[in-house]
């Protein structure tokens, strides 16, 4: 059972779910868009029981208090920022981290740029930023399904789109979710600032072009979905090439929504490769 719990960063104030004993080691679960920290309330009881204090919080612009305005404060800089001053607050030192969609994407900077930090790291769905990134300029496939993300750069219009028919565009990708996990969205999404701010993501980091990281070293987990409607084969596959550490590549029948589509696989996967990893093992 995960327990919902509030967190300050100076002016900024986050929401997290936590589940387990905050004696043994830390996970840090990062959510995509449009979804929020209670994607994991299902996994995070798992994982604990595995001997893991799992933390997982919703992101700037997710959390109530936690919305700055302007494009500006949502790069993944910044962002990364928050999660790892979350981090050191809850359990300073050493952790796992696991992301998914934006989560993925912040989860490879903070891997990369902090490889001290990360004891292992897990992507669901988003490649490495640099495969992805070869991918958006000489894959056709890739190219058609990231469109969307044009639309998103554009002021004002997306949110309006989206929030036509009581987020009817939005209930589709969510088709899966429980009623709880669908009011926990809604009542999210429906905040005016929390929308923009989860939009704010592309438009402070596809403007001036995805950041570019380096070869990553850290023991990773990538689990990738075969019909996943956003990211195509090419990078998926292509992220072999910037890992340079232990490295372990799942691809399984599912789409992009791995969590609600192939739990168990996600489960066994992200289990193994947490205990693996762990000091603990290497303690005994």
């Amino acid at each position: 059972m995960t327990t919902s719990k509030k967190i300050s960063l100076g002016d900024l104030e986050f929401d997290y779910r936590v589940c387990g004993d905050e004696k043994d080691e830390l996970v840090v679960f990062l959510h995509g868009f449009p979804e929020t920290s209670i994607m994991w309330t299902q996994l995070m009881p798992e994982i604990a029981a595995l001997g893991f204090f799992c933390v997982a919080p919703d992101m700037r612009g997710y959390s109530k208090n936690a919305c700055p305005k302007g494009v500006s404060n949502y790069t993944i800089e910044k962002i990364s920022n928050d999660i790892l001053e979350i981090a050191d607050t809850l359990k300073p030192g050493t952790f796992h981290l696991v992301g998914h969609d934006w989560g993925a994407a912040i989860g490879w900077d903070i891997t990369y740029n902090h490889p001290e930090r990360i004891l292992s790291w897990t992507s669901l769905s988003v490649p490495h930023s640099r495969a992805f990134g070869k991918a958006l300029k000489v894959d056709k496939e890739q190219k058609k399904m990231s469109r969307y993300i044009g639309f998103f750069l554009v002021p004002f219009l997306p949110e309006l789109v989206i929030r036509r028919n009581d987020f009817k565009v939005f209930r589709k990708l969510w088709k899966r979710s429980t009623p709880e996990v669908l009011e926990n969205y809604l009542s999210v999404f429906r905040r005016k600032d929390s929308l923009t701010g989860a939009l704010n993501y592309y438009r402070a980091n596809f403007r001036k072009g995805r950041q570019t990281i380096g070869d990553v070293d850290t023991p990773t987990l990538f689990i990738w979905g075969n019909r996943d409607f956003a990211i195509g084969s090419f990078g998926a596959r292509l992220t072999r090439d910037f890992i340079k550490g232990d490295y372990t590549f799942l691809e399984v029948d599912g789409g992009h929504w791995l969590v609600q589509s192939n739990f168990d696989e996600v489960k066994e996967a992200l289990g193994e490769h947490l205990s693996k990893n762990s000091t603990q093992a290497e303690g005994s």
